[in-house]
């Protein structure tokens, strides 16, 4: 062959192999540099690239050029190409509850990147009541979602995080909320929506090696840059509203009416979503699957309008995946699909998670039922979000994060923050005779026991890929020799008995004993709730939504060690939802019980560290811990309120009237604390913030002589604010953090008043001997009221409660 021809056909050679790279990265990219449209120089001339022009004015110009078959495109989670305009194909859904999650077709970790640090599981960290650390949370997965969005491994819409009320303890999916309380479920809301969104100090986040927890970052005033301000990236607060129920029964999430009055929407249901949303700045809203009084949540103009024009919602609405053709399909609300996607969209759902509405809107058109400037409403929304993210206009919008990239994924920064997070939300239960913190130096055996101890699956649901998963097992071995295991059970749900025999075997050959049991994702998850509070291994035979319960093998296994074990035995429970420990709660036999909640990748540390006095707890529960008779209350029940006519024992610490195996906010720690009210007000006068009215015309009263002022009567309650301060005393011999929780409640009992109410939490660390202060914040129109039955806020008149561990602080609120 000729020299020329040669070059010839290299060059030819080497051209293609250049386009098909070219073309694999594009692929393999769908949303990287390559595929800014506005970086064309075809498509730079079209007004909708025009950075001097408002967010608003560009979606509309954009809005303008597509024909109605691709603004129907537009309409779905995977959005189609429009190769005339340049613009890629998108996917809206990616997860990043506790770490980027393998659910969603947003994410692969097929690429560069191959796994993610995954932080413990959301109720978990709630137990920690550190706003800093929540933050810090949401900001480092911030940080792995940018860095794999940047190499084509993810969106840049994130469906996280989950604020929905833990209402019922055996909802699958209660482990994924912030808890049952709406004061910390808001705050848990706003702390990571805006860490995520806009990810405010990660540079100096990771300058400060993560030592947070003392004090609270700041996120600074509630600045509102109108449309204008950009995203880093795109959080979605879900589900809206009053979802926490899978199946129970006949009832699925899918066909469940929600019935929720007025009262529980306003001071329960609907707080973390008005949080979210005004305070929080969340840029996407989802609708949930049941229906809410009646309407398919998706649906229901009402309550998507509200979040609007009330709470100046300005994101767009996504539905639950498929949940618009559960208007349909298992609500049977209308009489054809195409009402159905007419329904949605005119309520105000603007985008539908599934195909729903890309095949029936078009017929949909046609039959009348939907108008084209309806869809452009939706698309406004839509493309608006989309320009806050910079997603048309390339590396000029989004520098300061394009550096990001695998090294920023997995690093020791984020797993010790994960690590941080597991120490701070564990909750040590019980601790009789002290038998905890073990000295690793004074034992000479340890028997680690039960179906769960050698898991390195501990991050409950919407889990990707772990960077270094490590066992119970496996981090208890670093700090003893001598470790006998045996697993007890086959797995967590614990159908047989076979293998007792040798778990009762090394029990009695060990000085100590632990058994790690509880739950994992076969027993609570999405789609999963429980029927009964008992450690799995129990049988179910549901008959007219009611379960007959044998006895559970896992009760069995812990009980038959504990009677066998020289020492008092070590209880550590994993599991998202409150479980029924009542037979070890009262038992000697059983000297510790650790709840570990689902921990993430670096728990088992976390928990063995706590276990050998390395880390001293400090974790409170989040949530009630009900006896197994709650089982009889229907979990269709939405009403937050006892009623003792037909023997409703209510819900949550704030209404809940029955037994507990352990309260919202319990938790103890290796040292004992002292607390001291330094200061708080004995009187208050509304006088001064209603100058322009006659407060007699405002006063109200109900019977046994209930005053009370409804707080939208009150214009100046801002000037009523009062600091509470309190000092707290670590009253032993090891340094510890203690969670200071405040709570209020009225001297007179009002019918729905609640039983007291958290109105302020913090997380301060005392050293041994020393004593720490902290303030809270006291607003009295937010803090002190409640909703009456029409769902108005009401203010009590005369004398309040305030709590705080041991103080009783009674002040006056006077008009």
């Amino acid at each position: 062959m000729s020299s020329q021809p040669r070059f010839l056909f290299f060059f030819i050679l080497h051209f293609f192999l250049l386009i098909t790279c070219i073309h694999c990265y594009t692929i393999k990219k769908p949303n990287s540099q390559l595929q800014y449209p506005c970086l064309h120089p075809r498509h730079r001339s079209y007004p909708f690239c025009n950075t001097s022009l408002s967010l608003k004015t560009r979606a509309q110009s954009l809005i303008s050029l597509l024909t109605l078959d691709e603004k129907i495109q537009q309409l779905s989670d995977n959005v189609s190409a429009i190769p005339r305009l340049g613009i890629p194909p998108y996917e809206w859904w990616s997860e990043s509850l506790h770490g980027i999650a393998t659910d969603g077709p947003g994410i692969s970790f097929n690429g560069t990147i191959k796994s993610a640090t995954i932080f413990p599981q959301v109720i978990l960290t709630t137990a920690a009541f550190n706003r800093s650390l929540w933050a810090a949370v949401a900001s480092a997965i911030a940080v792995e979602a940018m860095a794999m969005q940047n190499v084509g491994q993810a969106g840049l819409t994130f469906f996280a995080p989950n604020i929905n009320i833990f209402r019922d303890p055996r909802w699958g999916r209660g482990q994924e909320t912030p808890g049952e309380d709406p004061m910390v479920v808001s705050a848990y809301a706003v702390e990571y929506v805006r860490a995520f969104q806009w990810n405010y100090d990660w540079e100096a986040a990771k300058k400060d090696k993560y030592k947070f927890g003392l004090q609270r970052r700041a996120l600074g005033d509630d600045n509102d840059d109108g449309d204008e301000d950009r995203l880093m990236l795109s959080a979605c607060c879900k589900h809206f509203t009053a979802y926490d129920l899978e199946k129970w029964g006949q009832f699925t999430r899918y066909n469940f009416n929600a019935v929720v009055t007025d009262q529980d929407m306003e001071d329960t249901y609907q707080a973390p979503f008005r949080s979210c949303i005004q305070k929080g700045k969340a840029s996407c809203l989802m609708c949930s699957y049941n229906s809410v009084n009646g309407i398919p949540a998706c649906a229901n103009r009402d309550l998507l309008q509200k979040a609007r024009s009330e709470w100046n919602f300005r994101g767009y609405i996504t539905s639950d995946c498929d949940a618009v053709a559960t208007i349909y399909e298992n609500h049977k609300y209308t009489k054809t699909p195409e009402d159905a996607v007419a329904a949605a969209l005119k309520a105000g759902t603007d985008i539908n998670c599934g195909t729903y509405m890309l095949r029936h809107m078009k017929s949909a058109i046609e039959q009348g039922k939907v108008l084209e400037e309806e869809i452009d409403r939706a698309l406004l929304y839509l493309f608006s979000v989309q320009f806050r993210l910079g997603l048309f206009d390339g590396e000029s919008s989004r520098n300061q994060f394009r550096q990001l990239g695998p090294h920023d994924v997995c690093t020791s920064e984020h797993r010790k923050l994960a690590l941080e997070a597991a120490r701070q939300g564990i909750v040590l239960l019980k601790n009789e005779q002290k038998v905890l913190p073990l000295d690793k130096h004074g034992i000479l055996s340890l028997a680690v026991i039960g179906p769960l101890a050698n898991s390195t699956k501990l991050g409950g649901d919407y889990t990707g890929f772990p960077c270094n998963p490590r066992s119970i097992l496996e981090e208890l071995q670093e700090y003893v020799n001598n470790i006998y295991h045996a697993t007890g059970c086959q797995d967590a749900p614990c159908n047989s008995s076979t293998h007792f025999s040798e778990a009762l075997s090394v029990a009695k050959q060990a000085e100590y004993v632990i058994v790690v049991a509880g739950l994992d994702l076969s027993q609570e998850t999405e789609e999963t709730d429980r029927y009964s509070l008992l450690l799995p291994g129990y049988q179910t035979s549901l008959v007219t939504s009611v379960s007959l319960l044998l006895p559970g093998y896992q009760t069995a296994l812990v009980t038959s060690v504990a009677a066998v074990s020289r020492r008092p035995l070590i209880l550590v429970l994993i599991g998202g939802g409150p479980i029924d420990v009542s037979f070890a709660a009262g038992d000697p036999h059983f000297g510790s019980i650790i709840w570990i909640g689902y921990p993430g990748e670096t728990g088992a540390k976390a928990i063995s560290e706590i276990i050998f006095g390395h880390y001293n707890p400090g974790g409170r529960l989040p949530m009630t811990w009900y006896p197994e008779s709650f089982t009889n209350v229907p979990m269709t029940d939405m009403n937050m309120r006892a009623d003792p006519s037909r023997n409703y024992p209510g819900r949550t610490y704030r209404f809940y009237t029955g037994d507990r195996i352990y309260g919202f906010g319990h938790g103890l720690s290796y040292t004992s604390f002292i607390y001291k009210l330094v200061s708080a007000p004995r009187k208050l006068s509304l006088q001064e913030s209603i100058k322009a009215r006659r407060w007699r015309n405002m006063l109200y009263q109900r019977g046994n002589g209930f005053n009370y002022v409804y707080v939208d009567e009150v214009p100046y309650c801002s000037s009523l604010r009062f600091q509470v301060q309190i000092s707290v005393t670590n009253n032993g011999d090891m340094d510890g953090s203690e969670v200071v929780l405040l709570f209020s409640k009225a001297s007179k009992k009002f019918k729905g008043s609640p039983e007291r109410q958290l109105i302020g939490f913090e997380r301060v660390h005392v050293l041994s001997y020393e004593t720490a202060e902290t303030s809270f914040l006291v607003d009295p129109c937010e803090h002190l009221s409640f909703a009456d039955e029409h769902g108005k806020r009401i203010l009590p008149m005369g004398d309040h409660i305030l709590i705080s561990e041991n103080i009783e602080h009674i002040f006056s609120i006077e008009i």
